[in-house]
């Protein structure tokens, strides 16, 4: 009796221990053996380990060319809080403009011009391209303020000053005390290719003042080298498009590659209309190899030598004028006055010439000639290529100072 006793005890025992291990396996849900550790009391899945492996998978995967090209630039973008002093004129006062009033001498002595001056806030983007604090960013950011105050990703504050700034090409170069900065590498736009990844990166409606972090937006490059119209006399070449999109506030910022790569600088958006000044997916970047070659200008002279003259007028073909000369496109400008003595006179330019390409790049209407001609500096010597009495000749012509 006492034996059975004994053995029913066992088998008790024995079967609490294979419930609790029953148990303890359905409650992990997991097919395999379990695993147990010096404590006891600690139950763990054999594959307690591939699980984690597998977690750390999925957080790897989050991980893109994308991902960690914003974690190494973003450092290097900043934002700017821009002070200027804009005139106005008094509204009241505007039929002064009529020139029976303006060009009085009894109204102006009275009354004067009646413009005040105003302090403007704005805000736009900017990126650093070397330790010791240069910025670039455009000058219809920064241009012509009165204050600029670039914010970093560390939330500290610059007081930055204008090393350079040029209107024609929209580039401003700023300077901050500052050592060691984290900077970001200027990278080749002729390199670009249409299609590829790009992140714009900037200060959007002032988000970057929220938590000094820039604004992230993805997109690929629609296209490049394109000429668009002139915007207050400043001429954008060669632009590269990009579906990415850009906002108020994003001026100045950079467009970067999946390398992490500067390869322009974001500056325009087109709206569709001129009611309009949201993102539809059509924004413009100035090619980083114009920035490169403008930035080294302002450091050294912080402006640009445009200060030469050609001597030429000239007006856009139309059909009527292309069919006089028997043209087969209305591409081209033709010349309508040459000043004597003037740097075109010299070379060889006609009254009736038509001006076909200059320095290789062929002219389609008068934009396009300003626009190449913004690219030159005072002294350099170009090549015209002219249909001159009916034969295509090039003429060589000096930029001489105005």
């Amino acid at each position: 009796m006492k034996n059975t006793l004994i053995l029913f005890g066992f088998l008790i025992i024995g079967l609490s221990v294979s419930s609790t291990l029953i148990i303890q396996q359905l409650l992990f849900n997991d097919d395999s053996k379990l695993y147990i550790s010096n404590d006891t009391s600690t139950f763990l899945p054999a594959n307690y380990n591939l699980k984690e492996s597998i977690n750390q998978d999925i957080t790897n995967s989050r991980e893109t060319a994308i991902t960690r090209t914003v974690r190494k630039v973003s450092p290097a973008v900043v934002g700017i809080n821009v002070t200027e002093v804009r005139e106005y004129r008094d509204p009241f006062f505007s039929f002064f403009d009529d020139p029976f009033f303006r060009d009085d001498p009894f109204f102006r002595r009275f009354f004067g011009d009646r413009t005040y001056k105003k302090e403007v806030h704005s805000l736009g983007s900017g990126f650093i391209i070397s330790p010791d604090g240069y910025i670039v960013t455009n000058d219809h950011v920064a241009g012509n303020a009165k204050k600029i105050v670039v914010t970093l990703t560390n939330g500290e504050r610059y007081d930055a000053e204008i090393i350079g700034s040029d209107p024609s090409s929209d580039i401003c170069l700023l300077k901050i005390n500052g050592k060691n900065l984290p900077y970001l590498i200027l990278g080749n736009s002729n390199d670009v290719i249409i299609g590829e990844w790009v992140i714009a990166l900037g200060n959007p409606f002032g988000l970057f003042d929220i938590n000094n972090k820039p604004t992230v937006t993805v997109g690929v490059v629609s296209s490049v080298d394109l000429t668009l119209q002139p915007v207050n006399n400043r001429y954008y070449r060669k632009m590269i498009q990009t579906d990415a999109p850009i906002n108020g506030g994003n001026s100045g910022g950079p467009l970067v590659n999946s390398l992490g790569e500067v390869i322009g600088m974001n500056t325009l958006i087109y709206t569709g209309n001129t009611y309009s000044s949201g993102n539809i997916g059509i924004g413009f970047a100035i090619p980083v190899n114009k920035i490169k070659r403008v930035v080294e200008e302002l450091k050294k002279n912080s402006k640009i030598d445009r200060n030469f003259w050609t001597g030429l007028s000239i007006q856009n073909l139309d059909e009527r004028i292309s069919k006089y000369y028997g043209l087969k496109s209305s591409k081209g400008v033709v010349v309508t006055q040459v000043q004597p003595g003037s740097p075109a006179d010299k070379a060889g330019i006609e009254v009736g010439d038509i001006i076909l390409e200059v320095e290789g790049e062929k002219i389609n209407d008068e934009n396009d000639i300003k626009s190449i001609f913004n690219e030159f500096r005072t002294g350099q010597i170009i090549t015209l290529k002219v249909l001159s009495n009916d034969k295509i000749v090039e003429r060589r012509m000096k930029l001489e100072k105005r």
